[in-house]
């Protein structure tokens, strides 16, 4: 139900105004939602959730104002849904889009290179070249990973590896073998290497895994770290000591026997690593992140969830593939076992030993945080400065919701990165922060310059 959605506010679906927007505000969202996950535009709800109306006169002139601008100032053609709604004797105004498949859609007077815009969280965020071109192949229905590579020849290249990975599945594997699973192309009689054999070779500089293990709850002393940088399944395997080697292991006696097993579900965090890089977008920079702190485990993979994908879809088991060779070179070699089954086997694992898990999407990474059933020090005493992990406050307006989430994943927040965050004026920004301190939501930490804000007062108890 539309009430449900407004009482839990905005989101990558979901956009609030109190009244009728500018004309561009409106084809900037209308915009965002058809190229990710389709979404409403509801007018007629204020900051704090209240559901105050529009007027009722107005409605038909509303309606075919925006039908107006959505031809006028979007392409290629977007079919709004556009209809009121009575909510509590009150009538909203909600613009329903659907994701389209003409991908990407744009501002006519910007361009596409200029005017493609995304939903992320709950903004409207401009396009980058990546993502463009991204949209771009999912409109071909084509993935990046199955694209011939023609700056690399395949004599070049070192197959044994992939080679060996079947040997042990015992399962043969030849060039023709590498040719049906897409691996190796064949144009004009030659064969080529597609993107998906480079990046499990471990040929492309973003393949590497970055692995570091932090002192306390924030990133700021290293007390381990390492970067593994060859073929994928290397990767992976070496991820994973890093994990064991900083991990707790709690022993129990089961009968007469004692068994020892880790404070996170090692099949857990070996499904998180193996998430990470089968669906993280390798046409991006930046590297999988393995995090280890006092508190928590997290593993970040670089690109949002594909294809306009939302959370809850993908904890429902509904599963999209970005990169479909190297999913598929990963399911033959049983590493996967059935599409969509990753999260749910995630969610068993950590139910059964009643650990916490979280994924979060944040711009264009997404991340699972597991949170470690004991802190320790690598001394074994408790940790200092736990991290607060206490439930969200209820109600909290967009705003707030936003700041409370980057402060959540990041540690901490200050004045600069707010305004940036939000796209607003300092000293609205300063009266956000200030209004969240007298709420006890965060806490400020130094009164200089440099002065920064952290999850606080009555929030911050674990």
């Amino acid at each position: 139900m539309l009430i449900e959605s407004i009482k839990k506010g905005e989101d990558k679906r979901l956009e609030l105004k109190i009244k009728f927007p500018s004309n561009e505000a409106i084809a900037k969202t209308v915009i965002a939602f058809s190229n990710t996950s389709g979404g409403k535009l509801v007018i007629g709800v204020n900051d704090d959730r209240e559901i105050v109306g529009v007027n009722e006169d107005k409605i038909f002139e509303y309606e075919e104002k925006i039908s107006s601008i959505v031809s006028d100032l979007c392409y290629p053609a977007i079919l709004p849904e556009i209809y009121a709604q009575n909510i509590n004797e009150k009538v909203v105004l909600v613009v329903e889009i659907f994701r389209g498949p003409i991908l990407p859609y744009y501002l006519k007077n910007k361009g596409k290179l200029g005017g493609v815009y995304i939903r992320v969280g709950s903004t409207n965020r401009i396009a980058d070249e990546i993502m463009i071109t991204e949209l771009q192949r999912q409109r071909f229905n084509k993935s990046f990973d199955e694209e011939e590579n023609f700056e690399f020849e395949i004599k070049n290249l070192s197959l044994e590896k992939i080679y060996d990975e079947f040997v042990k599945m015992d399962k043969k594997c030849d060039y023709e073998k590498l040719k049906n699973l897409k691996l190796i192309k064949s144009i004009n009689g030659k064969g080529l290497p597609t993107n998906a054999l480079l990046i499990a070779l471990g040929i492309f500089d973003n393949s590497l895994i970055k692995c570091a293990r932090f002192k306390g709850v924030v990133k700021e002393i290293f007390i381990d770290k390492k970067e593994f940088n060859n073929d994928l399944f290397s990767n992976l395997e070496n991820a994973i000591k890093f994990l064991k080697n900083h991990l707790n292991l709690n022993a129990e006696i089961k009968g007469l026997q004692l068994q020892e097993e880790f404070e996170i579900p090692f099949l857990a965090l070996r499904e998180a690593l193996i998430n990470a890089i089968i669906h993280r977008d390798y046409l991006r920079s930046s590297d999988i992140k393995v995090a280890i702190y006092d508190d928590i485990v997290e593993i970040t993979s670089p690109g949002g969830f594909p294809n306009g994908l939302t959370l809850d879809e993908v904890m429902s088991g509904r599963s999209e593939i970005r990169n479909r060779v190297l999913a598929s070179l990963f399911r033959e070699l049983r590493y996967v076992e059935t599409w969509g089954s990753g999260i749910a086997k995630i969610e068993n694992l950590c139910k059964e030993k009643n650990i916490k898990f979280e994924i979060n999407e944040s711009g264009n990474f997404v991340s699972i945080i597991f949170y470690r059933s004991k802190t320790f020090q690598d001394i074994g005493k408790p940790a200092k400065n736990q991290r607060k992990t206490s439930e969200k406050p209820a109600n909290l307006t967009n705003q707030k919701d936003i700041i409370y989430n980057f402060v959540s994943k990041n540690d901490k927040i200050d004045l600069k990165t707010t305004e940036k965050l939000l796209h607003i004026k300092s000293a609205r920004a300063r009266e956000i922060l200030s209004n969240l301190v007298k709420e006890k939501i965060l806490e400020k930490i130094g009164k200089t310059k440099g002065s920064y804000y952290i999850l606080g007062g009555n929030n911050n108890e674990s």
